[in-house]
């Protein structure tokens, strides 16, 4: 009986200890890697290489981004192309590359940089509007 009760303490800890090695793997959710519900408006650009020296091929652009409810930015990188965003209305979850989900909203400003990889979702019951400036390779 001793024998018995020493096995079944074993395998309920090993069940355990699985469960919490791997509890946080499952927990993590894969980036996704394409828009789903995401709408970009080019609001304005202009052409910096006239405007200012050393700036030959990149653009400077205006958009206004709206992700509907349950809608995703996928995973991407700012290497080459920094900005800053605003929330205009709703409420975004940001998920940057190593850290879990920020809520940022409405009147919510950030910025991003050549060290920013990252993904974010509408988890609300309302679109999400934001106002993005960015610098890009044209």
């Amino acid at each position: 009986m001793h024998a018995k009760r020493l096995f079944l303490l074993t395998a309920w800890l090993a069940g355990w200890w699985l469960f919490v090695d791997l509890w946080p793997a499952s927990a993590q959710q894969a980036p996704p890697t394409e828009n789903k519900g995401v709408k970009m408006e080019t609001l304005a650009t202009i052409d910096l290489g006239p405007e200012i020296d050393g700036m030959q091929g990149r653009q400077l652009r205006l958009r206004l981004v709206t992700v509907d409810p349950g809608g995703v930015i996928a995973v991407h990188s700012h290497k080459d192309r920094p900005a800053v965003v605003r929330v205009l209305e709703g409420a975004l979850t940001e998920h940057r590359e190593g850290g879990g989900g920020k809520e940022y909203k409405e009147g919510a400003s950030w910025s991003e940089g050549k060290e920013t990889t990252h993904w974010a979702e509408n988890k609300g019951t309302k679109p999400v509007v934001l106002i993005v400036g960015d610098i890009l390779k044209q």
